[in-house]
C-alpha cells in the first residue's frame, strides 16, 4: 500500500468531477464573495480623477516649412509638461482663475504631426477646465523666451469633463477576481479529494486494501414507475428493475464467497462494513438471495440492533409475534419469529424497530446456543451486523461467525480504519473472506481492472495474507 504518495491510475476523473459538481455552490460563494469583495474595496479606495483636453498646432514663426513645424511640435512636447507645472505657470493660473487649482497639466505630441494634446487631471472637473484653459492663456508669460520662434493655435477647445477619465483597478479586475476566487476553491476541492484516504477506484482498492478482493458491484440507479421509486425498492437480485450487470457482478461476488467458504468448511459468514450508508445490507441480503437460487438453506439475520434494514430491503412488515430481539432476550423461540419467505426461498431472523440496549441484547452465552442450533438447521447463515466505526455489536457477532466480508463504498470510509478493522478480525481468530467493492462507479478515463481472480489466485492470496499477520504477531 502506498501512503504519502498519489498514483496517477488511483484518480479517479469521475470523481474529482462529482466532488467539483458537489461542491458547485461553495466554488460560486468564492466568486460572488471575491466579485463583491474587489468592487466593495475599489470604490472604497476609488478617487475618481477628471481631465480636460485641448489639441493645439505649432507652427515656426517666418517658416513654411512642414518639416520644421513638426520638428518644433517634437521638441516642445519634451518640455511643455515641466513648463506647465512649474511654480511660476501656476501663481498666473491661481492668480487667473482666482482660486488655488489643484491638479497636473501633461503634453504629448501626435506622431509625424505637428499637433500636441494638452490634458488637464483633477479632482474636480471644473478645476480641471480652469486649469488647461488659464494655461493656454498665460504660458507665454512664462516660456515665451524659450519658444519664442514658435506658435501655438487651439484646434481643440478644452470642454469641462463631464465624467471621471479614471476607473478603479480593482472594479475593473473584479471579473477577473472571480474567476479566481472561483479556480482557487475549485483546485481546495481537488486537493482535497486527491489527499483524502479512501478507496477512489478498483486499482486503489488493491494497492490499499490488506486483504483478497471478492467483487466489485457496480454503482445503479434505482429506476422504475414513479409510484416504485416512492417505495425506494431495494436493489435485489429477485427485482426485474436492475441491469444485467449489477445481477452478474452480484452473482460472480457470491460463487467467489462461496468457495472461499466451502474451501474451508465454514457456514457462518458476517457481512460487515467501517460506516454507515455503505450497502452491507443490500450485499447481505443479495448474497443470501444468490446462495437460495442454489437450493441452499439460507438464514438471513438483521444483526445491526441500531439501524435495523433488512425488513426494509424485502418490504417486510412486522408480523403478529416476534423479532430478532425478542428472541434474544428469551421471549420466543427463534423457530416463532423465522419468516420463511416462499418466494425468495430464503429463511430470515428480522429486527424491526431499533433495540433499546443492544448490549444487554447479545448475550454471548445465549448467542453461542443458538448459534449451534442455525449451524445444524440451515446449510449457511449470513448475519448483517451493524457497521464496526458504530458500535461494538459487530466485534460481538466476530466472536461467533466463521468468516467475515467487508463492504466497502467507492470514495466513503478511510482506508486506515478499513485495515484496522481487517487486523481485528484476524485478532479475534476470525477467518477473514475480503471485501467487497460496492457502489463503483465506471470511469471515464484511465485504465480500469477487472477483478476475475482464479479460486486458486483467491487461495493464494488468503495464505499470504493469514502468514502476514502471522508474522506480525
Amino acid at each position: 500500500m502506498n501512503k504519502g504518495n498519489i498514483n496517477l491510475d488511483e484518480i479517479s476523473i469521475r470523481g474529482i468531477c462529482t466532488d467539483l459538481a458537489r461542491s458547485l455552490l461553495f466554488i460560486i460563494l468564492a466568486a460572488a464573495a471575491m466579485w463583491l469583495g474587489a468592487d466593495g474595496a475599489g470604490r472604497l479606495t476609488y478617487t475618481p480623477q477628471y481631465t480636460s483636453s485641448a489639441t493645439v498646432v505649432v507652427s515656426a514663426k517666418g517658416e513654411n516649412s512642414a518639416y520644421s513645424s513638426l520638428s518644433m511640435a517634437n521638441e516642445m512636447a519634451g518640455v511643455f509638461s515641466e513648463v506647465f507645472q512649474s511654480d511660476a505657470l501656476r501663481e498666473r493660473v491661481t492668480r487667473d482663475a482666482g482660486e488655488d487649482i489643484q491638479g497636473t497639466i501633461t503634453c504629448q505630441a501626435i506622431e509625424e504631426t505637428n499637433l500636441l494634446v494638452l490634458n488637464a487631471v483633477s479632482s474636480d472637473p471644473r478645476q480641471a477646465y480652469l486649469y488647461i484653459n488659464s494655461a493656454l492663456k498665460n504660458y507665454e508669460d512664462v516660456a515665451g523666451y524659450v519658444f519664442s520662434n514658435a506658435s501655438l493655435e487651439i484646434v481643440q477647445e478644452p470642454q469641462v469633463p463631464e465624467g471621471p477619465s479614471n476607473v478603479s483597478r480593482l472594479v475593473s479586475m473584479r471579473n477577473m477576481l472571480a474567476l479566481a476566487g472561483a479556480a482557487v476553491m475549485a483546485v481546495i476541492v481537488i486537493l482535497a479529494y486527491l489527499f483524502r484516504f479512501t478507496v477512489k477506484n478498483t486499482v486503489s482498492a488493491s494497492r490499499q486494501l490488506d486483504g483478497t478482493i471478492q467483487g466489485v458491484i457496480p454503482f445503479e440507479k434505482k429506476n422504475g414507475r414513479q409510484k416504485e421509486q416512492r417505495t425506494k425498492q431495494a436493489l435485489l437480485l429477485s427485482s426485474p428493475l436492475v441491469s444485467m450487470g449489477f445481477a452478474e457482478a452480484s452473482r460472480k461476488a457470491q460463487a467467489r464467497i462461496e468457495h472461499h467458504m466451502k474451501k474451508r468448511g465454514l457456514k457462518v459468514l458476517q457481512v460487515a462494513s467501517i460506516s454507515e450508508n455503505e450497502g452491507k445490507s443490500t450485499v447481505a441480503a443479495n448474497i443470501a438471495l444468490a446462495l437460495a437460487e442454489k437450493h441452499k438453506k439460507v438464514l438471513l439475520i438483521d444483526g445491526d440492533l441500531h439501524k435495523p434494514a433488512q425488513f426494509k430491503i424485502f418490504s417486510k412488515k412486522q408480523p403478529g409475534h416476534f423479532s430478532l430481539e425478542d428472541v434474544l432476550r428469551g421471549k420466543a423461540d427463534w423457530k416463532e419469529a423465522l419468516i420463511c419467505d416462499r418466494k425468495e426461498q430464503l429463511y430470515q431472523l428480522l429486527q424491526f424497530h431499533a433495540a433499546t440496549d443492544s448490549a444487554g441484547v447479545l448475550d454471548m452465552e445465549r448467542l453461542t446456543a443458538l448459534m449451534a442450533q442455525w449451524r445444524e438447521e440451515m446449510d449457511y447463515i449470513i448475519i448483517d451486523s451493524s457497521p464496526a466505526a458504530v458500535s461494538t455489536d459487530a466485534e460481538v457477532w466476530m466472536q461467533l461467525a466463521d468468516t467475515v466480508l467487508l463492504v466497502v463504498r467507492q470514495d466513503w470510509s478511510d482506508v486506515r480504519m478499513i485495515n484496522d478493522t481487517v487486523d481485528l478480525v484476524w485478532q479475534s481468530g476470525t477467518d477473514f473472506a475480503g471485501f467487497i467493492l460496492n457502489a463503483f462507479k465506471s470511469e471515464w478515463a484511465g485504465a480500469r481492472r477487472e477483478y476475475g481472480y482464479s479460486h486458486y489466485a483467491a487461495e493464494r492470496t488468503y495464505t499470504a495474507e493469514r502468514n502476514q499477520y502471522d508474522g506480525r504477531k
